[in-house]
Order: structure tokens, then sequence, then C-alpha cells
């Protein structure tokens, strides 16, 4: 099964070798037929500190790190 990628926006990034990670997805309401957008933090480990907050980043699903980390930031060039 192929890991998942996500795209989002770094909130926070005061912890060491974490980022937390605002991913937003837009979908049409079932019943009221209009397009709803909900947004979901994620942990995300980040090896090198890199990430600084406001930066658009791509994370990808993998291992357990931690209680929370369950993805990791992919470095620039792989998203090119």
């Amino acid at each position: 099964m192929p890991k998942r990628i996500l795209q989002g926006v770094v909130v926070s990034d005061v912890q060491n070798k974490t980022v937390v990670v605002k991913v937003e997805r837009r979908f049409t309401h079932p019943l009221l037929k209009k397009t709803v957008r909900r947004s979901k933090n994620y942990h995300a480990h980040d090896e090198m500190n890199a990430c600084k907050a406001g930066e658009e980043v791509f994370i990808e699903e993998t291992r357990p790190i931690s209680k929370l980390k369950r993805w990791v930031v992919l470095p620039r060039e792989a998203k090119a």
C-alpha cells in the first residue's frame, strides 16, 4: 500500500525535531451541497529542524516515531 502524502502549512516549530503541520481538506457537504473546509494538525518529524512557521511543506506517512508522530517532513528536492 502506498504511503499517503499531504500538503500543509507549518503552524509550530518550537519543539526539537518536530513541527506541527495544519492540513486543510475541502469537500462538498452531502445534504447542503456546500463546500466545507476542515483542517487538522499533524505532528511531523523534522530531523534537521529546517522548517519554520508559515512554510508550505509536504509530509509523508511513516512508522510511529513517538506517541504523536506518525508523519515525516519530505525534503524540498523530493517534492519537485
